[in-house]
């Protein structure tokens, strides 16, 4: 469908959306510390320098913000938000090949900062999206209780629920019970 790279970017942003306290596993912050960043970093296959620092630790939880912008904008509202990433961190793509991915593009060097390799890569995946007219591949879970985001990458676009809090089958019980409710 997309690019193994572009999938990957993505649901890595889902995934460190998915850290901020109420979206989580367990409800918490997961990305409290130097190293759950860390942890993340080599969980999602990224290349480049990683600082190990309380400064990226807390510039990493504050791109959390604006990477979940990206989950609610339309069509237009996210190329714009693209072009600006891109603009304020002067991107120049270049073909790279690294770890097991074969050639794919980065717009910034391997020594810039964390926090900003993630969103301009982010950005540049989302700008897949947005000229294959397939954002709405992003979406907010559609659980009442839940804010975590997701990739449907599903082939017919199905996918509602996120996979962080058991969404789906949450939902299903839920709409089991009140039908046996009713019929009772």
């Amino acid at each position: 469908m997309f690019g193994d790279d572009t999938e990957s970017v993505l649901q890595a942003a889902a995934a460190l959306v998915n850290t901020e306290p109420g979206a989580s596993h367990s409800g918490e912050d997961e990305l409290a510390r130097i190293e759950d960043v860390a942890a993340f970093y080599a969980g999602w296959s990224y290349s480049g320098a990683l600082a190990r620092s309380v400064r990226e630790l807390a510039a990493v939880r504050s791109l959390r913000a604006e990477l979940r912008r990206f989950f609610a904008e339309s069509r237009d509202e996210a190329a714009e938000h693209v072009n600006r990433v891109l603009a304020s961190a002067a991107a120049q793509p270049r073909l790279v090949k690294h770890d097991d991915y074969d050639w794919h593009l980065h717009a910034v060097p391997n020594d810039a900062p964390f926090d900003q390799r993630i969103l301009v890569e982010t950005a540049m995946a989302v700008s897949d999206l947005v000229r294959a007219d397939e954002l709405g591949r992003l979406k907010e879970c559609a659980a009442d209780d839940c804010t975590a985001v997701l990739v449907d990458l599903s082939r017919n676009r199905s996918k509602r629920f996120c996979d962080v809090g058991n969404c789906g089958n949450r939902m299903n019980v839920t709409a089991y019970r009140a039908r046996r409710a009713l019929g009772s």
